[in-house]
């Protein structure tokens, strides 16, 4: 069944779309502070359509990802209160819990591995506004984490380019499909 190569034919073309690059920033941007979308779903087809853009698009991400998690710091340290029965009920609650043990324990360095990894990095933003992280360390080991990440996403993605692009067109609605299987497992194994 040929779910995916529609979906996979279809992000390709939006990453080729003019106006694309606002679309990465604004999702950077709020990817980083309040939405749950990783921008990675767009830098990666952008970068292989485009790829002599690759790096200008993996340092638009970057950039707008730190600003956006100076934007969630504002709201950690401005307005946890009104955020925090929200936050509360979210599946984020764990995930804040465990970013203001992190803090305690490794401050800068938090930030620096939420940057770089998929943990929620705007649960660490605020968490670090809360815990009124100073903003220069905050801003650095966001720079470096978050640029780290999209620039390898972004020239992975390049080195591939056109070639790539092709094989996984060939080849996306059995890698759509064992990615179910896969998540599907782990979902089983998990609540066992």
């Amino acid at each position: 069944m040929k779910i995916f190569s529609p979906l996979y034919a279809r992000a390709m073309a939006w990453s080729r779309h003019r106006r694309a690059p606002w679309f990465l920033g604004w999702l950077s941007f709020a990817e980083s502070s309040f939405f749950p979308i990783p921008p990675d779903v767009m830098l990666a087809p952008m970068s292989l359509a485009n790829p002599r853009r690759a790096l200008w698009f993996a340092l638009l991400t970057t950039l707008t990802s730190v600003a956006g998690g100076l934007f969630g710091y504002l709201i950690g340290y401005y307005a946890f209160d009104a955020i925090e029965p929200w936050l509360r009920d979210s599946r984020y609650w764990p995930a804040y819990l465990r970013a203001v043990e992190w803090f305690e324990a490794w401050g800068f360095w938090a930030i620096f591995v939420a940057g770089f990894s998929p943990i929620p990095y705007k649960v660490f933003t605020i968490a670090a506004g809360v815990a009124s992280m100073a903003l220069l360390p905050f801003t650095i080991a966001s720079l470096i984490g978050r640029g780290a990440r999209f620039f390898i996403v972004a020239a992975l993605m390049a080195w591939g380019g056109a070639s790539m692009e092709a094989v996984l067109h060939k080849y996306v609605d059995r890698l759509g499909w064992a990615t179910v299987g896969v998540v599907l497992i782990g979902v089983l194994a998990y609540r066992m």
